[in-house]
C-alpha cells in the first residue's frame, strides 16, 4: 500500500510538472498588446481553428493555419524574431500549439499565444474578418 501511494504521488508530481511546462512554453499576449501589434503591422497571426471557423470569423489578417501549414516557411517573414501569435477557440483550447510549435521548429523566437482566442476577441467587441480570402 505504501509503495502504491509513493508511486501515485510521484506520478502526480511528474504530470503536474509536465502540464506546467507545456502551459508555460508560449507566453500569453494581452488583447491590448495584440491590437497594438496588429495596428503597427508587427505580427503574424496563426488561426488554428480550422477552415470553417476561419471563414466564418477571424482576427483581421490571420492566416488559416490549416491551409498554410505545409507552406508555413514561405508564409512567415524571413526575420525569425518577428512576433508570431497563434490562437484557437478560447482559453480552454490547446489547438494553438500546432501553429506555435510549427513556427518554433522553423526557428522563430518570438511566439506568443492569444489565450482568449476568437471567442474572447468577439466577446470584447473587436473587429473580425470573414470569407475565404486567402
Amino acid at each position: 500500500m505504501l509503495v502504491m501511494r509513493k508511486y501515485i504521488i510521484a506520478l502526480a508530481l511528474a504530470l503536474g510538472t509536465f502540464a506546467a511546462t507545456a502551459a508555460e512554453k508560449f507566453a500569453d499576449i494581452s488583447t491590448a498588446d495584440l491590437k497594438k501589434a496588429i495596428a503597427e503591422k508587427k505580427v503574424v497571426l496563426l488561426d488554428v481553428n480550422g477552415t470553417a471557423s476561419w471563414e466564418k470569423q477571424r482576427i483581421p489578417g490571420a492566416l488559416n493555419y490549416e491551409t498554410v501549414a505545409a507552406q508555413l516557411a514561405e508564409k512567415l517573414p524571413a526575420d525569425k524574431s518577428t512576433l508570431v501569435v497563434a490562437y484557437c477557440g478560447n482559453e480552454h483550447c490547446g489547438a494553438y500549439r500546432k501553429g506555435a510549435e510549427a513556427a518554433q521548429k522553423l526557428g522563430y523566437t518570438n511566439i506568443k499565444h492569444y489565450s482568449k482566442g476568437i471567442k474572447g476577441w468577439v466577446d470584447l467587441g473587436e473587429t473580425t474578418e470573414k470569407g475565404n480570402k486567402k
